[in-house]
């Protein structure tokens, strides 16, 4: 019954989509829908896919992370009881090991980076710009577990992060900018954000004197703020080591 009752909310959820869609292309343009058959299918096919998709993250993404966390951070894994941060180096491993494997799978940064290659005619390369933006949410969500381990405050990070960036943005080609940012933002996505929302609750809850609502939250913080870093740090090292190449060439 309960994927019943999740196939009617998640109805409620896609029909506005369906409502601005259909409204502005028969009041406001007065135009027929093109293959209207076909796109009636594509709608039932996103209802009961997202459908499907919340009730596979409640029943087993959440958890996992959940579990996991709660699994690393044990005293019987660490093997003390008088623990500090360098004794939860598992944990920032393997934080930055799913937050790199969550963004390669990311399908919307897939999308981007199609987009971008196409866009620049293929100076920009789909593979080592996801992995680019990969290694960042990587560190950042390996980052962000670490203040969560410590309790330090969350602006501390993000003030220090969009510093960089400023400092960045002004040195780094203008053509990337506006690609890094929108990288940043299809990094916390459908696959990334079950997956490193739950892990950060449940350090949060599995940490002694870590509160969830407080500390579990912010790692897509991170995971949204460094890839920017990184994609642009890999963009500026290219454009650097070209220089120096077209330098030795001519010299």
């Amino acid at each position: 019954m309960n994927i019943i009752y999740s196939l009617i909310d998640m109805f409620f959820d896609v029909a506005p989509i369906a409502i601005v869609l259909f409204g502005f292309q028969t009041v406001i343009l007065r135009q027929k829908i093109p293959q209207l058959k076909k796109v009636i299918i594509g709608f039932i096919l996103v209802w009961i896919g997202l459908t499907l998709f919340i009730v596979g993250l409640e029943k087993a993404l959440f958890p996992l992370g959940k579990i996991m966390a709660t699994q690393l951070t044990s005293s019987d894994f660490i093997g003390s009881t008088n623990v500090n941060w360098k004794d939860y180096y598992w944990v920032y491993i393997f934080s930055g090991c799913i937050g790199f494997a969550t963004t390669i799978a990311e399908p919307s940064l897939l999308a981007v980076a199609i987009k971008a290659s196409q866009a620049s005619g293929g100076t920009i390369k789909a593979w080592p710009l996801r992995n680019s933006v990969a290694i960042g949410v990587a560190i950042g969500i390996a980052l962000g577990s670490f203040r969560i381990v410590i309790g330090a405050p969350l602006h501390w990070f993000i003030l220090a992060g969009y510093i960089v960036i400023l400092i960045q943005t002004y040195f780094a080609p203008k053509r990337i900018v506006a690609l890094a940012f929108d990288s940043g933002g299809v990094t916390t996505s459908t696959v990334t954000v079950p997956l490193v929302a739950a892990l950060g609750l449940g350090l949060a809850s599995s940490i002694e004197g870590r509160n969830p609502l407080i500390d579990g939250f912010g790692l897509i913080a991170f995971a949204s703020l460094f890839p920017i870093i990184s994609l642009m740090a890999y963009i500026q090292i290219v454009e650097l080591l070209n220089k120096n190449k077209l330098k030795k060439y001519y010299n």
